[in-house]
């Protein structure tokens, strides 16, 4: 399926002659776990900027309640971490990926450790193991019970406050990213406070989190609108897999209350999901119940959902002990809305958390554009396959971060050129057509990906979608902006766009993807979904 509207190469325009300059050997994309374990590497080789549109601490990082998985101890232990991620992404993983994400785990979490990381520990002074769904053994380490991810953002922030060579650009925009003859050479960006700012390097690292802003239900934090995948996407990088969106099953679902979080391990100690009538729904589903991996649980949900015709199912945690010890966070935040996890149960139901696809890299995380790598929720590094196993995700930021980040600095280290300037201008041609409400076009794309490209997906629907996105498009992207407000809504318009159009190609139902009037089963050997932008709009390919 062609994309009908036009894509504009830069968003902005520019003229390199009389705009601030900036220069570095390297440059990162994103504050969260992968782009400031990347930064950190990438300072032992050269100078490195870490870019970030919000205050270091707005990534989805910081908010995660799950832990790290981390298979310690003998060669089985690795083994079966290896074959837990496989059975879960159901065979459109990239093993080699997965081998490396494995291998390299223990090492990772040593060295956070050792950066001050305060992982929790049993009474013997061990690591305490936590399980969660699809693992098949106890391999999650967690801090402060539900607040590993607050625990990691701040043990990386101190390190990268710590590390010469390193400097910060907070609340800065990534408007595009500058390319040469299919090079990357830097980006464009604009500063809340300095405007607009050309910033060169030698090398680029898009850590940009993920897209969940575009759904109406999402945990993501409102920095995720995928404006690093849309720039990608214009520097004719190539994506992948971006019709498979995770979508978390348990979200507090009171109102007024933001999509908040109730994360898989709650499930992993023993909570039960529950309908009004208190009756445990999950048995009929999986034979793990609630411990199935997360696609299933969620479209268990949803079917449960429809059947009764009711709004959220539950969360039953009354007969775990301690659990308010375990799970502090959770907590307070039921208490703020005055439910009390020892007497109430807690209403759930599922919202968009995760994308799986994104920037297609090889295990170094260099894409096909010269000079750009990418790495975390940003990439498709193949490590997660269909769907994601639960806390494999900041390990694969730790991962995958600290490998990318050598890579990048390897290749700018010993060269002693400067960072390379070009002439570059961009000029748009003006539109008048119409006026636009920014947030009422934002508010009906969630809408419609909710409704028509979210937990089950039909073929008719989706090629509706892509039908009405191109409209919307066609008097959005043929505006100039000049704020991030308004590139935001259109790096949300395109990034929908080739969402929707990868599950219209994707004919049968694998992992996440789930489209209710196709096969069960992908055919064998499973594909990837591939797009590019091209002079006709956007390519789409299967890849095996």
């Amino acid at each position: 399926m062609s994309t009908l509207f036009d894509t504009r190469r830069y968003l902005t325009d520019f003229d390199s002659s009389r705009i601030g300059h900036v220069l570095t050997d390297i440059l990162v994309i994103g504050s969260g776990v992968a782009g400031a374990r990347a930064a950190i590497e990438a300072a032992r080789f050269g100078s490195v900027i870490l870019l970030t549109k919000s205050a270091f601490e707005d990534s989805a990082t910081r908010y995660a309640q799950g832990g790290i998985a981390v298979a310690l101890g003998d060669d089985d232990s690795a083994r079966l971490h290896v074959e837990d991620t496989l059975r879960v992404g159901c065979g459109l993983n990239r093993v080699a990926a997965v081998e490396t994400l494995v291998r390299e785990a223990p090492k990772r979490l040593t060295e956070l450790i050792e950066w001050g990381f305060a992982a929790d520990r049993a009474d013997g002074g061990d690591l305490d193991l936590g399980r969660e769904g699809g693992h098949s053994v106890n391999r999650i380490v967690h801090a402060r019970g539900d607040q590993t991810g607050m625990e990691l953002s701040r043990t990386l922030k101190e390190r990268v406050l710590q590390t010469e060579r390193l400097r910060v650009f907070e609340h800065c925009f990534l408007v595009d990213f500058l390319t040469v003859e299919n090079r990357c050479v830097g980006a464009v960006t604009f500063h809340t406070r300095y405007g607009h700012q050309l910033i060169w390097a030698k090398r680029t690292i898009l850590a940009s989190g993920g897209c969940g802003q575009l759904w109406r239900e999402t945990t993501n934090p409102p920095v995720a609108a995928g404006d690093g995948a849309a720039a990608a996407f214009r520097a004719r990088a190539r994506l992948c897999d971006m019709e498979m969106m995770q979508f978390h099953p348990t979200t507090l679902y009171v109102a007024g209350a933001g999509r908040a979080l109730i994360s898989e391990a709650v499930r992993g100690e023993g909570a039960w999901l529950v309908d009004r009538h208190g009756d445990r729904f999950m048995k009929a589903h999986h034979a793990n119940a609630e411990l199935a991996p997360r696609d299933v649980v969620s479209r268990a949900i949803q079917h449960h959902l429809r059947e009764t015709r009711t709004n959220c199912v539950y969360l039953d945690v009354r007969h775990l002990r301690g659990f308010a010890q375990r799970f502090p966070q959770i907590a307070r935040l039921c208490a703020d809305f005055q439910l009390d996890v020892t007497r109430d149960l807690i209403p759930v139901r599922p919202s968009a958390h995760y994308m799986i696809g994104g920037v297609d890299v090889d295990l170094t995380g260099a894409t096909n554009v010269e000079g750009l790598y990418a790495c975390g929720e940003a990439a498709c590094s193949g490590v997660h396959g269909a769907n994601r196993i639960a806390s494999n995700s900041l390990l694969e930021g730790l991962v995958f971060g600290k490998i990318v980040g050598e890579h990048a600095g390897e290749a700018v280290a010993g060269v002693n050129n400067a960072v390379p300037v070009y002439k570059l201008v961009s000029r748009n041609p003006r539109s008048s057509r119409t006026t636009l409400d920014l947030p009422d076009i934002r508010n009906s794309l969630r809408s419609i990906m909710w409704r028509n490209v979210g937990i089950t997906r039909r073929g008719e629907l989706l090629r509706e979608t892509c039908d009405i996105l191109d409209f919307w498009a066609h008097y959005t992207l043929d505006k100039t902006l000049d704020d991030p407000a308004g590139w935001e809504v259109q790096n949300q318009l395109t990034v929908a766009r080739l969402i929707a159009s990868s599950a219209w190609e994707r004919s049968e139902s694998l992992g996440v993807h789930y489209r209710d009037n196709g096969p069960e089963a992908a055919p064998t050997p499973a594909y990837h979904v591939a797009v590019v932008r091209c002079e006709a709009g956007t390519r789409t390919t299967r890849v095996t």
